[in-house]
């Protein structure tokens, strides 16, 4: 106690739980270099820019000198309103396109599949700036005393410069529990602080300053459409608001205003910027203007909420919320000689050097950042993280920012579960939800199918109609089939059966009543899928045209099986196995066609052995039953992982950053530790934003992953094929060190990550073996058996409710204490 009253004391870290005894300091968790992202100068371009985020609303701070800029995003600010999703000549459509596929015409169908093509999805937009113009003073400073970093470990961005005898400071944050974004100016020298503050947007908007609060208002506009018509039919889009609320301190501190549109703040001796925002967007079902949110008052009411909270209120909110999912996990990989030179440079330096150096504590730092970046742009209740997360400059966004469901959006939630982050999982669940909805709808008019279906690109407002364009990626009814292993995945993780008889099963039977009534009577008495495409890659038919749309690829029937032995286990699980959509189901698998394997030993991706003009091509859609999926596996199926271990060698290692991680997920699942690592070593290459253009995939040197442009989708990917090189398992197996580049990374230690069945893993290993492993189960009620595998030894380990169990390496249990 103090003074009477109660001290709060934080539980210990997930990670923490479990301590490894006898181990070297060469094996501790903690990590080699601080999980810091840092640079020795302001920000010149957007990807120099350091990101925050509390799920919803972001700020990319560049950390000028004279002046600075915080650009904003909230993750509801879209242009558009709800849509209509069905097309009614569809059918008609499908028609002409089956019988050309049925008589061999690819190319013909593939040209007849546009009509099938539906409108673009609607384009996320920017909320604005914060703008700090200081005194001239900041015109020079000391450029060597010139920091900023992002530290992961308490996700705020620092930055600090000396003026002569004077060092400024600047702290920021976006905080979850309070909803804003959070700047603190200080100073070593009271009085020393002058700027000017205001807001701004590319939007349409006005603001104006509330003199009483010492507050600025903005407020605005998105547009109605994507794109403005030329007459007046413009429909009202999503309504914002913006306030930013100002406190300083110094008994020589004066606030006033500017043109009532900025405050000028003089002689203060800190100054603390709060700012939150909110819009009218109430769902994709309620049109903008008939939506009843103000955002104005609820912004204002937010802000009312906060300002009983000082600066150290609201970081001890900040870091309380924020560290309760940050340090479950930690990851110590082989450490390296200490360098002063080393420890001095910059993130940037550290990318460019690794190509030379292969410093393990930059795969432990892009490891931490892609779950920092799902902490800080997928909380529950926000939107689902986009193709941007929530981090975007642009009123026209590269793809729209849109959420990309034939691998982007999937990739995004990849590290939750494995990277100990269920949580930031709920917003896809809520958006599969929301899918579903309007799913339904475009799969009875435009399919004549029951259950619901989504296609290739949504946005906001839950689009599911297919996407406008050509076939080879507008025909693509197979993402709300994806979408929906997720949640069979979230259950096996967690063994949440009141997840799974909620939330799950709902969907996954409305998913598979589409599925059964999309495949039709086949060749060779098979079911099959007709149109069918391989996302975004053409082939050459048999009379030597190109062609996109056939029946039957490889991804298709892939996540059909992934999809269809889920609900059945699901039924299973839940009593409801002789339901009449399970019989068809379970009659549906036994005539689903097998994977082929082509001529050239690889996987066959399209249901003929076709022409690849194209072997280098950035997807990897035939091997989705290696990962993610589970119909391709080692132990199970060594021939098909022969030819998916061909398949990758042929496809090469080029291409977009998401392409690159994927390939290290899918080399891990092989058991293949050296491809798998130079994978992960050729995503180390410094990205120029002057000549983006010049590369495929690579590292910005703020660590947001390039495709170019950038797309967050392989920052998520990574995190998870590092977890995947590591852990790897079944919900009664579990592979120890499957993938360990044992010559790189020889000693090491992780903690906190999971495995499906409810279990927590944690391992220590010396020289590439196993030398201490530490579980325990989420199951408080029964006992979890589980096969341990490690480098082809087995052993079965009971693991007891409520314990941490220890295992040498001989996989024996040695020790066992209370959680």
């Amino acid at each position: 106690m103090e003074e009477g009253g109660w001290v709060l004391v934080r539980p210990p870290p997930e990670k923490d739980l479990w301590d490894p005894s006898g181990v070297e300091e060469d094996g501790k968790d903690e990590p080699n270099h601080p999980l810091k992202v840092a640079f020795r100068d302001p920000a010149k371009h957007w990807t120099d820019a350091l990101p925050i985020g509390n799920g919803r609303l972001g700020a990319m701070v560049w950390g000028g000198v004279a002046a600075d800029t915080l650009q904003l995003n909230e993750d509801t600010l879209w242009t558009g309103v709800p849509g209509n999703y069905t097309n009614p000549n569809a059918p008609e459509a499908l028609s002409a396109v089956r019988k050309l596929v049925d008589n061999g015409r690819y190319a013909e169908a593939t040209e007849a599949a546009v009509q099938l093509s539906a409108d673009p999805s609607d384009v996320y937009q920017l909320l604005g700036d914060i703008n700090l113009k200081f005194d001239d003073s900041h015109l020079s400073y000391n450029e060597a005393s010139y920091v900023r970093e992002l530290d992961l470990d308490t996700a705020k961005v620092l930055v600090k410069y000396s003026i002569g005898d004077v060092e400024f400071t600047r702290e920021h944050f976006s905080s979850f529990p309070d909803q804003a974004i959070v700047v603190k100016l200080s100073t070593s020298k009271p009085g020393s602080i002058s700027l000017t503050i205001s807001l701004d947007s590319k939007l349409h908007h006005h603001s104006y300053v509330n003199d009483t609060d010492n507050q600025i208002i903005m407020q605005g506009s998105c547009p109605g459409r994507r794109i403005p018509p030329k007459a007046n039919d413009n429909p009202k889009g999503i309504q914002f608001a913006a306030v930013m609320d100002l406190r300083v301190g110094g008994k020589n501190s004066v606030i006033s205003t500017l043109d009532n549109k900025k405050l000028s703040v003089k002689d203060s001796d800190w100054a603390v910027l709060v700012l939150v925002a909110s819009s009218s967007f109430d769902g994709p079902f309620t049109k903008p203007s008939e939506s009843p949110k103000d955002p104005t008052s609820e912004a204002i009411k937010c802000i009312g909420l906060i300002r009983k909270f000082s600066y150290s209120d609201l970081l001890t909110r900040h870091l309380d919320d924020y560290q309760s999912l940050f340090h479950r996990a930690s990851i110590r990989l082989s450490k390296m000689a200490p360098s002063e030179d080393f420890d001095k440079m910059t993130t940037a330096e550290r990318v460019k050097l690794f190509r030379d150096v292969e410093d393990p504590s930059m795969v432990e730092l892009l490891f931490q950042y892609g779950r920092y970046l799902l902490i800080s742009s997928s909380r529950p209740g926000t939107q689902v993280a986009n193709l941007q997360g929530i981090w975007n400059k642009d009123i026209e966004p590269a793809w729209d920012g849109a959420p990309h469901l034939n691998i982007n959006l999937q990739m995004n939630y990849w590290p939750s579960l494995p990277c100990n982050l269920k949580e930031c999982q709920e917003p896809l669940f809520d958006y599969i939800s929301l899918l579903s909805v309007n799913g339904s709808k475009t799969a009875k008019i435009n399919y004549g199918a029951n259950g619901w279906v989504t296609h290739q690109v949504s946005d906001i407002w839950a689009k599911t109609s297919p996407d406008r364009g050509q076939a080879v990626w507008a025909l693509w009814p197979m993402g709300g089939a994806w979408l929906c292993t997720h949640l069979w995945e979230h259950y096996t993780y967690t063994m949440d059966k009141d997840f799974l008889k909620v939330k799950a099963y709902p969907l996954l039977e409305g998913c598979t009543l589409f599925l059964l009534d999309w495949l039709i009577e086949g060749r060779g008495g098979y079911l099959e899928t007709n149109p069918s495409t391989s996302p975004e890659h053409t082939f050459i038919a048999p009379d030597g045209k190109p062609a996109s749309v056939s029946y039957s690829t490889t991804m298709d029937i892939a996540i059909i099986k992934e999809v269809f032995y889920a609900m059945v286990s699901a039924a299973e699980i839940l009593g409801r196995d002789g339901d009449a959509v399970v019989k068809r189901v379970v009659e549906a698998l036994s005539r689903l066609p097998p994977t082929k394997i082509a001529r050239d030993g690889s996987i066959m991706e399209w249901a003929q052995d076709f022409q690849d003009p194209e072997i280098h091509h950035r997807h990897v859609s035939h091997l989705f039953g290696l990962f993610p999926g589970h119909t391709i596996t080692v132990e199970k199926t060594p021939d098909l992982s022969k030819a998916a271990d061909y398949t990758l060698y042929k496809r090469g290692e080029d291409g977009p950053g998401w392409s690159t991680v994927w390939k290290t997920s899918l080399w891990a699942r092989l058991h293949n530790s050296q491809h798998a690592y130079r994978m992960v070593k050729h995503l180390f290459e410094l990205v120029d934003p002057d000549h983006e253009g010049n590369y495929e995939g690579g590292l910005y040197s703020n660590l947001f992953t390039s495709h170019p442009p950038f797309q967050i989708d392989a920052n998520f990917g990574f995190s998870a094929a590092v977890a995947e090189m590591l852990v790897q398992s079944t919900v009664k197996d579990l592979y120890l060190l499957p993938a360990l580049p044992r010559d790189k990374w020889p000693n090491g230690c992780i903690k906190g990550l999971k495995a499906r069945g409810g279990v927590t893993v944690n391992i220590c290993w010396r020289e590439g073996n196993l030398h201490e492993l530490g579980l325990w189960s989420n199951d408080r009620n029964s006992i979890c058996v589980k096969r341990l595998h490690h480098r082809g030894a087995i052993a079965t380990a009971k693991i007891y409710p409520g314990k941490i169990h220890t295992f040498n390496k001989l996989l024996k249990c040695v020790k066992t204490k209370p959680l």
